[in-house]
């Protein structure tokens, strides 16, 4: 008989763990975590920060200078855009050198249990925190970061035992050894070839409870780590030499006590999080019997899908054997996916062997970063040491209302719409729309001091821009040309005119910038787009530029990239429609979607035929207003269905209505003809991406009709639902403060 049966006819396939990690984080992040980086200059580590900077902050401590240099001489083969966007998006920090941390964590050393202690003066731990390992232990225990990685080139006394010792958090540590195992290893043995060891690394002697604890720790890695629709349940078996009471001996017996406590201390584990109850836990399972098929139709009397090809989990009753099994199969299968998981500190830890590859290091950090954001007990770093949070307030005003909101860094600390009374608005009905400036400013000092801040508290403004002269794309100095033009409204009179008003008068006086960010009148379009069939008339350029750009900008980020390095046409979806070319960096073509170019939307009624328009306009049936209103206000939807609710559209299709349904796919027809139209822009450079965004890009319906209509050279959709406006003008700030991009000054040309 052979160690494994006829295989079977439809075999499992083999876990994508990268993606499953990637994937898992994503949908659970909250914010990016701070990790620590001890061995900053070893190459693997280096290209494994290179697939990092999307889910964590990363500390580099070593200079960036050294760090470039390890990129230039032993990582040419990686994306140059890519090592430059991490590169921007870490920090670099000599530990040697910051004298306040290494005083802090010095201090913080003598303040230490003396158990936990190993320097007896103040000079002795300052020194022994000057060399990275313990730097970057230390500044996790002070809260300056989330997580530290480390062990590729440090000795487990200098690296691993250090964290267990100053990052402990339960009674019981362990280290789980968690294996994706290539095609050649026999798939019938663990489900989708993953298989997690444990204890690996940390306990050198065991106790019942050790070991019960260090089961359900292990297994509670593997539930964190692998969704639930691949492995259903964790089945996790406490190997021995013994099975089920065969045999004797002092390990049998620890196994067996083990066993007995597992059920209530997997009991507590449920109560931390639902998914634990998933866990099955085996006691003094023969470890034949989970490796070999054979061996368990033995020693199950013929049913050997009672362990082999069920257990994903196998926990050892020593170290030894833990670590042997671990190192086993990364010598015998070099082509796993492999990579280490502590339990019992928190996540706030990542061990690195010394062998591991750079994609080893890559995985264990994502791993960390997934159980951590999956905890629950993490939002943010709780210290801003590192990446320092900016305190943004956003101004975006409206006709009636003036929406704030106050970001610490890129998260929101809170956002308020300030409704503004028809007794309040009255003084200002016969005024022009930029006289109601202080009153708003007031409004605004009121908010903020009902959340406890004061303009001392800020480290700048941003507001929404107004019809200013057309500019390039980013984020500008409110300076007294941009305030003269819009008192002046030389772009029309429009409450977002108010903007740059309200931040100057909260800035002035302090060393408080104040900053608007692509207003609508964003215009990079070349001639070519603005050129039309009538001399008298050329194109005029206004979009949604702010969510236009700052989409375009989120889902760069999101690929490691720049705004400058992609392809993408952006679509932004709500009472307004306008679809923009977004060529390495360049808003190079976009519809006047204020004045109702492009397709029908809600409110507007869309590009339509000249000649039947001409006639309109002289049948006597319409006034000027009223054919304004039916292009901007009266239009499209409301037009034709009476409603601008695309939900009320949807229910009306749900119920059978013929027409709705025509107008809507019409509407989805247009808008994705509309995208379609702009790929002449690229001039044949390969698209990355067509965005969809806005409010009705919740619309699923709406969304897929869109997909269907588009052609294979559109490279697929990617949505982001919602206006974002507020968030978009933090993140144009951030990259000023932060030294992404300059400000720019608004000194427009002026045409004669």
């Amino acid at each position: 008989m052979q160690d494994r049966t006829d295989t079977p006819a439809t075999e499992p396939p083999i876990f994508d763990i990268e993606r499953a990690l990637e994937d898992q984080i994503l949908a659970v992040m909250k914010n990016r975590p701070t990790v620590v980086l001890t061995e900053p200059t070893d190459p693997r580590i280096v290209e494994a920060a290179c697939h990092l900077a999307r889910f964590a902050r990363l500390v580099f401590l070593a200079p960036e200078s050294d760090v470039r240099g390890v990129v230039a001489n032993d990582l040419a083969h990686l994306d140059p855009t890519r090592v430059e966007f991490t590169m921007q998006s870490s920090t670099f920090v000599d530990p040697a050198a910051d004298d306040d941390l290494l005083d802090e964590f010095a201090r913080e050393c003598m303040c230490l249990p003396e158990e936990l202690r190993r320097e007896s003066t103040l000079e002795e731990a300052r020194e022994a925190n000057k060399k990275p390992s313990r730097f970057g232990i230390m500044a996790v225990r002070c809260g300056h970061a989330d997580m530290v990685a480390g062990g590729m080139t440090h000795r487990p006394r200098d690296y691993f035992r250090p964290m267990l010792r100053l990052l402990q958090v339960n009674r019981v540590m362990c280290e789980a050894g968690v294996f994706v195992l290539p095609p050649e290893h026999p798939t019938d043995i663990f489900p989708h070839n993953i298989v997690i060891f444990g204890d690996v690394g940390v306990n050198a002697t065991m106790t019942p409870e050790t070991l019960a604890r260090i089961a359900v720790g292990t297994c509670a890695v593997a539930r964190d780590i692998i969704p639930e629709d691949v492995l259903p349940i964790i089945n996790g078996a406490i190997v021995s030499y013994s099975h089920k009471g065969s045999d004797e001996g002092e390990s049998p017996e620890l196994v067996r006590r083990a066993a007995a406590l597992v059920p209530d201390i997997l009991a507590e584990r449920v109560k931390m999080g639902e998914r634990y109850a998933s866990i099955n836990i085996e006691g003094e399972v023969k470890i034949s019997t989970a490796l070999s098929r054979r061996s368990a139709m033995y020693y199950t009397g013929g049913d050997a899908e009672s362990l082999s090809g069920r257990t994903n989990v196998i926990i050892a009753p020593n170290l030894d054997l833990g670590n042997l099994l671990f190192h086993l199969y990364s010598a015998r299968y070099p082509e796993a996916k492999k990579f280490t998981a502590m339990f019992g500190i928190r996540f706030k830890g990542v061990d690195l062997p010394m062998d591991c590859t750079a994609k080893d290091a890559e995985l264990a950090i994502q791993a960390s970063i997934l159980r951590l954001q999956k905890f629950g007990h993490w939002d943010r770093t709780p210290r801003d040491t590192f990446f320092p949070r900016r305190r943004i307030l956003a101004v975006n005003p409206g006709s009636t209302s003036t929406r704030i909101s106050v970001y610490e860094g890129d998260l929101e600390s809170f956002t308020t719409e300030l409704q503004h009374s028809a007794a309040e608005m009255e003084p200002y009905e016969s005024l022009p729309i930029t006289a109601q400036h202080m009153f708003r400013k007031d409004v605004i000092l009121k908010e903020l001091e009902a959340h406890g801040l004061t303009l001392d508290d800020l480290d700048a403004v941003a507001a929404r821009g107004g019809l200013v002269r057309p500019i390039p794309h980013g984020t500008y100095h409110v300076n007294e040309l941009m305030l003269s033009d819009l008192r002046d409204a030389i772009g029309g009179e429009h409450a977002s005119n108010l903007g740059a008003l309200i931040a100057d008068e909260l800035a002035r006086g302090r060393e408080l910038p104040a900053y608007i960010v692509d207003p609508v009148v964003v215009d990079e379009v070349w001639e070519r787009a603005k050129i039309t069939g009538l001399k008298e008339i050329r194109r005029l350029v206004i979009s949604h530029a702010l969510n236009q750009i700052a989409t375009a900008q989120r889902y760069a980020q999101e690929h490691e990239t720049f705004y400058e390095s992609i392809n993408v046409i952006v679509c932004h979806m709500g009472g307004g429609i306008t679809a923009g070319a977004h060529r390495r960096g360049r808003y190079l073509d976009v519809n006047n979607g204020l004045n109702g170019e492009g397709p029908f939307t809600p409110q507007r009624s869309g590009s339509l035929p000249t000649g039947q328009l001409i006639d309109l306009c002289y049948s006597g049936k319409y006034t000027h207003g009223d054919l304004k209103q039916l292009n901007k206000g009266r239009g499209g939807l409301i037009d034709l269905l009476g409603t601008a609710d695309l939900r009320e559209v949807q229910r009306r299709i749900d119920g059978g209505d013929g027409w709705a349904r025509e107008v809507f796919e019409a509407m989805a027809y247009q808008i994705a003809k509309e995208i379609a139209g702009l790929l002449p822009a690229f001039q044949g450079e390969p698209l990355d991406r067509v965005l969809l965004t806005g409010g009705m890009a919740r619309s699923e319906p709406l969304v897929a009709a869109i997909e269907s209509y588009l052609p294979p050279s559109c490279c697929g959709v990617s949505v982001y639902p919602g206006e974002n406006e507020m968030y978009a003008l933090v993140m144009g700030v951030l990259r000023v403060l932060n030294g992404k991009e300059g400000a720019r000054t608004y000194a427009p040309e002026i045409k004669g």
